[in-house]
């Protein structure tokens, strides 16, 4: 626990990336010190504090309907989270993973508008109940998912135009909206199931965050 009253707060909202799912495993996740988070932390130091709020399946709206994934909605939380954690001055949001999901069915149009409605205009306009402050943001895109792979094929096998379009899709948001942008598909690669990220690829997501953190915002 940051024990810093004067600590940067930055809120990390997404999905298992987030959560530090581990790639080929039966819902296993990556300890706190070494997934994404965990090293961000680690990288900023005492300056700042990191709040973790990632779940498994979360989507942009949809609902998962498999049993024990409940309240997968990620915008139905959004707000609540941003005022549990309030006061935030910055929220890191890694999304859009799930919307692409064969079962789903999103089309281009729609992520664009879910991204930028649900998200980014909620976010940077969410004044703090304690001052006249919001939140910056920083939007990233997440990694291409590999279709290569049969775990990935079995619930993304109509998504591969889409997802080669969603790096393009957030910029334009970030663009519009004034907010700092980190496309990870050139970069950051999925580990053996096609989807989740290996260790090697927590730290180097983590390492490009803390460096756009360093350089940009404080």
């Amino acid at each position: 626990m940051n024990t810093n009253p004067h600590a940067k707060r930055i809120l990390c909202y997404g999905d298992s990336y987030t959560w530090g799912y581990i790639p080929s495993s039966n819902h296993e996740r990556y300890p706190a010190n070494v997934r994404l988070t965990g090293v961000l932390q680690e990288l900023l130091g005492a300056n700042f504090e990191i709040i973790e709020e990632g779940l498994n399946s979360r989507t942009l709206i949809s609902d998962d309907s498999r049993p024990g994934k409940e309240g997968r909605n990620g915008s139905t939380y959004l707000i609540p989270c941003l005022d549990t954690h309030d006061p935030i001055d910055l929220v890191i949001l890694l999304l859009g993973t799930n919307e692409l999901k064969d079962e789903y069915n999103s089309k281009e149009n729609e992520i664009e508008d879910l991204v930028e409605s649900h998200y980014v205009k909620v976010i940077i306009n969410r004044k703090s109940q304690f001052s006249d402050k919001k939140p910056k943001l920083l939007l990233i895109s997440p990694p291409k998912i590999d279709l290569t792979k049969d775990y990935a094929l079995k619930r993304y096998s109509k998504s591969k135009e889409l997802n080669n379009k969603i790096p393009a899709i957030y910029e334009r948001i970030a663009t519009k909206y004034n907010c700092l942008f980190l496309d990870t598909s050139k970069v950051v690669k999925v580990g053996s199931d096609g989807i989740h990220m290996d260790l090697l690829n927590h730290r180097k997501l983590a390492e490009m965050m803390a460096e756009i953190v360093n350089t940009h915002m404080f």
